[in-house]
């Protein structure tokens, strides 16, 4: 097997941001906020044509939610497919732990 020279580099945590997306923050948030509806459609057991049905959707479109098609869905709409999958939100604002600007995430209990 012939040796190759490859080089590492550390990622930042945010693919998005490491691929040069603009609003990468905003991706990031929007994919943590699909996967976290994925969780709950899987922990529940139910198929895509139920989730549709609960979230206001059509089976395709929750398909390319899944898929991770999801850069026209707005984070507020994320929030309100959340809500009708039976979930709370919470938004809180509070200054960054480091003197470094302000950042998105997503926290809380798995699905």
């Amino acid at each position: 097997m012939a040796s190759t020279d490859s080089t590492v580099e550390r990622g930042s945590g945010n693919v998005f941001a490491d691929l040069g997306f603009p609003d990468a923050d905003a991706h990031l948030v929007k994919a943590e906020l699909v996967s976290r509806i994925d969780d709950i459609v899987r922990d529940r057991g139910i198929t895509q044509t139920e989730a549709a049905q609960l979230m206001g959707l059509s089976q395709p479109d929750v398909s390319r939610l899944l898929r991770g098609d999801f850069r026209e869905y707005s984070l507020e709409r994320l929030f309100r497919l959340l809500n009708a999958l039976g979930r709370d939100i919470d938004i809180v604002v509070r200054p960054p732990r480091s003197t470094s600007e302000g950042r998105l995430r997503i926290t809380g209990e798995p699905a």
